[in-house]
């Protein structure tokens, strides 16, 4: 029997709830590893996972026997659950509801793998808000501005 074959590229952007600036430089690589090993137990491929102190993008390549929500939900509540059993923050720590998520051709790889490498440079400039925004216009994605991220900027 013909097996089937495909890669689909995927681009996750979520927040930490509020928006708050709780993931330090200290241990966010850290965690940023822990959602690398979540995507790899699931059988897909982390092509990398990186952001800044309240959000985080997440590339991958997906196979089709994994769905787009199931992926995010683990990836979410596991790296939440991680960071609570760690103590680093007070209180407890969640990400907030929602995601956006954006698809890409195999030659776009290396320009996407960049653009996350490169978040703390590319916050200098613009916000994430203009950032989020400017994905969903250029994706041509239909939204409610009352049901996007909490914005702080």
């Amino acid at each position: 029997m013909a097996g089937t074959y495909s890669q689909i590229y995927i681009q996750y952007v979520f927040t930490v709830k509020g928006r708050r600036n709780l993931l330090e430089k200290t241990w966010r690589q850290e965690v940023f590893k822990y959602m690398a090993g979540i995507i790899k137990a699931k059988d897909q491929k982390s092509i990398i996972v990186n952001g800044t102190a309240d959000h985080v993008h997440v590339f991958v390549g997906l196979k089709p026997s994994m769905s787009i929500s199931d992926l995010i939900r683990d990836i979410k509540n596991n790296s939440s659950k991680f960071i609570n059993e760690q103590g680093w923050v007070n209180g407890k720590f969640s990400w907030q509801e929602g995601y956006g998520v954006f698809s890409y051709a195999h030659s776009q790889i290396e320009n996407v793998y960049q653009y996350i490498l490169k978040q703390e440079e590319h916050h200098r400039r613009k916000t994430f808000r203009d950032e989020y925004l400017d994905f969903l216009q250029k994706f041509d994605v239909e939204y409610d501005e009352k049901y996007l991220f909490d914005w702080l900027d």
